[in-house]
């Protein structure tokens, strides 16, 4: 799939204001500061169509991307660590939660995991939540250059070890890295394999 065009469409903080579902549409998400919105923009080949930034919790607003005209791309806010008040940053977790649920053009979400680390718990928790809530999801191994192979084949060891205990069948695993490009056109081709099935 080539991708022509990527246009942002809107931000909010309410799930019923999303726009109206009638194209599918595919999530980011991930614990604050993992790289989702440099991931975004390497996917759509854009250097700032998702605000990056280094302080953790910058996104805290449901971001719909129209892409190609066919398709949203959408950045959800971190969970985990954000710096802004709590009482904001609780009431992000009612919102992901209906998003995630309630959102029937949703195709699949992409769970952000920094490959620098080992199992976190809140990863953890979120992914298992996912599996009881059965919302399909792959999970997106971002930083890959930050270690080296042997490193990242460690990690994504540990996670396959983690939830083979309690999963049946293990949910797609990509590896990413912003900085050269790594797994863009895998992400690229498994979306397209899904619109195709849609």
């Amino acid at each position: 799939m080539n991708i022509k065009t990527a246009d942002f469409v809107v931000s909010n903080t309410n799930p019923s204001a999303c726009p109206p579902p009638h194209k599918p549409e595919f999530a980011f998400i991930g614990r604050s500061n993992v790289g989702k919105s440099s991931l975004i923009n390497l996917l759509v080949n854009r250097r700032n169509l998702a605000k990056t930034s280094s302080a953790p919790g910058k996104t805290q607003t449901i971001n719909h991307f129209v892409i190609n005209d066919a398709w949203y791309l959408v950045d959800l806010p971190g969970y985990g660590y954000a710096s802004v008040s709590r009482s904001k940053s609780f009431a992000w977790g009612p919102m992901i939660e209906t998003y995630l649920k309630k959102r029937t053009n949703l195709i699949t979400t992409f769970v952000l995991l920094d490959s620098r680390l080992e199992p976190q718990r809140i990863d953890l928790d979120f992914i298992q939540w996912m599996g009881t809530q059965q919302i399909p999801f792959a999970m997106v191994f971002t930083k890959a250059d930050k270690i080296s192979r042997n490193e990242l084949t460690k990690t994504v060891a540990l996670w396959k070890k983690k939830l083979e205990g309690t999963w049946e069948e293990l949910p797609p695993v990509f590896v990413t890295s912003a900085e050269d490009k790594r797994g863009r056109d895998e992400l690229i081709g498994y979306i397209d394999s899904l619109l195709k099935s849609d």
